[in-house]
């Protein structure tokens, strides 16, 4: 009688662990997204568009909705960087950010993430590396979940380049001299995956 008793306990408490554990699942960065970098000049303000970014988060889904999101990396294609400047824009942009050594511009999320239900922005801390400098970073991120197969994550953020060991690039033989600061934004989404 005992031992039932023991096997009863046991099982009551494996089910109320798995009543309550988390979900998680993997998460891969969809083609529906868009990064740009925006900057100043002497001249006039200036844009890049970043065309290739390949990305990947795992969330863990709570009982009551909440969720946490436990690991997002995105790397971002240096060679894919465009200007509106143009083609010699693109290669001192290329040049600036050491392409031939560092050809990703990477974040990486530092600590899990716990976000209420009814959220719509979360803080995240993590890191960026860019020209092989890693520095920590905290950007406030707007979110927007449709059901648990899609998450759309959506912010912006200003760094200084010279922050990374950047040499802010010029064009037009030196005419125009870009500014330090910039601005990342980017909206995108992630879409679930088969775990």
């Amino acid at each position: 009688m005992k031992s039932l008793m023991k096997i009863v306990v046991v099982a009551i408490g494996l089910f109320s662990i798995s009543a309550t554990a988390m979900v998680e699942n993997k998460y891969a960065l969809s083609k529906n997204y868009s990064v740009s970098i925006i900057g100043t000049s002497n001249l006039h303000g200036w844009n890049e568009s970043v065309k290739t970014v390949t990305g990947s988060c795992n969330i863990s889904w709570n009982q009551d909705g909440s969720f946490d999101l436990e690991k997002l990396y995105m790397s971002m294609e240096v060679s894919s960087i465009k200007s509106t400047e143009g083609g010699i824009m693109d290669r001192n942009t290329y040049k600036a950010l050491k392409a031939d050594n560092y050809p990703e511009i990477i974040f990486s999320l530092a600590s899990p993430v716990k976000a209420e239900a009814s959220a719509n922005s979360i803080s995240a801390k993590g890191f960026l590396t860019i020209a092989g400098v890693t520095k920590p970073i905290t950007m406030q991120v707007k979110i927007a979940l449709q059901g648990q197969g899609n998450l759309t994550v959506e912010g912006a953020q200003t760094i200084k380049m010279t922050d990374y060991g950047i040499t802010p690039p010029t064009a037009l033989f030196g005419t125009l001299k870009t500014g330090d600061v910039i601005t990342i934004n980017f909206k995108t989404s992630f879409t679930q995956t088969a775990n």
